[in-house]
């Protein structure tokens, strides 16, 4: 795959969080019926600076219900997605939405082998729980948000044109060891993590993004009612239209036709009827020529 990547790295990033954010919202309705959220964070490297393109999420275990309430889930405490179920669909949300975009650019049959090979290994999606309070995930992952792909700390040595730096080896149990590379080949690896001009890397979604939350802000309402009557008399002038109608002719028309006992209140006044604009006929006719 960082074939692809190397070929179209703006691209193949792109695809990837639209996977990513896909796959998550996908469970969110199919399992709760809420809409989620996650804050996603890509990182492009591998402890020896090799291409190993990842995004880390910050997924939380509630969301809004289609009504606007809010839902705590997976109050069990196990799990919020099975993680086999998310593996394989987020498998084949980023594979089918990769090749597309080959397809459209023409250059599927150059990189077909690398599609297929990918889709015949196993896809592991790393889920784990907070080991602590939200807040303390969030600042603990906080720190590593601009990081670049070394820092100084974990540079040992620069001699003879040799670079040497410390580096976890995740397949003997994450044991620290030296690496020692070229200075070219050193930057060059360095150099493939540089991203593209304007990328953004740390993105929110669903709950957490902007344009969503000023949605839930205009269109959901308290579950408790206002008292509209109390709303009015709040605002009310000294005395209203119905209450002079009752001074003047004796008849109270805020007295229910039907019981005659009833009280009505005003819930909406509906404004008068008026012709349309005609600005309107004239910039259609004027666009329409």
């Amino acid at each position: 795959m960082n074939t692809i990547c190397l070929w179209n790295d703006r691209q193949f990033y792109e695809h990837l969080f639209s996977a990513v954010w896909g796959t998550l919202q996908t469970f969110f309705y199919t399992h709760f019926g809420v809409e989620g959220g996650a804050v996603c964070v890509l990182h492009t490297w591998g402890q020896n600076l090799s291409l190993h393109p990842h995004i880390h999420c910050i997924v939380p275990a509630a969301g809004y219900s289609l009504k606007g309430q809010w839902k705590n889930l997976g109050a069990d405490g196990r799990f919020l997605f099975p993680v086999q179920q998310l593996s394989a669909m987020f498998l084949g949300k980023f594979l089918d939405s990769l090749k597309r975009c080959l397809r459209k650019q023409q250059v599927l049959s150059q990189f077909n082998h690398a599609i297929q090979s990918a889709y015949s290994k196993k896809w592991v999606v790393h889920c784990e729980p907070a080991l602590a309070s939200a807040e303390h995930v969030v600042k603990y992952l906080g720190q590593y948000t601009h990081r670049v792909a070394i820092t100084n700390q974990r540079i040992l040595s620069i001699k003879d044109g040799k670079v040497t730096f410390i580096a976890k080896d995740y397949r003997d149990n994450a044991t620290k060891k030296p690496v020692t590379l070229d200075g070219v080949e050193f930057l060059r690896r360095f150099c493939l993590h540089i991203l593209p001009s304007r990328f953004v890397k740390i993105r929110r979604y669903g709950i957490y993004n902007h344009t969503l939350k000023r949605r839930l802000d205009l269109q959901f309402v308290p579950e408790t009612k206002p008292d509209i009557e109390q709303i009015i008399k709040q605002g009310k002038p000294s005395e209203t239209k119905q209450e002079r109608f009752k001074r003047l002719t004796g008849i109270d028309v805020c007295t229910c036709p039907v019981c005659k006992t009833g009280r009505m209140i005003i819930v909406e006044e509906i404004p008068r009827i008026r012709s349309p604009d005609l600005s309107a006929y004239v910039s259609y006719f004027v666009s329409n020529k």
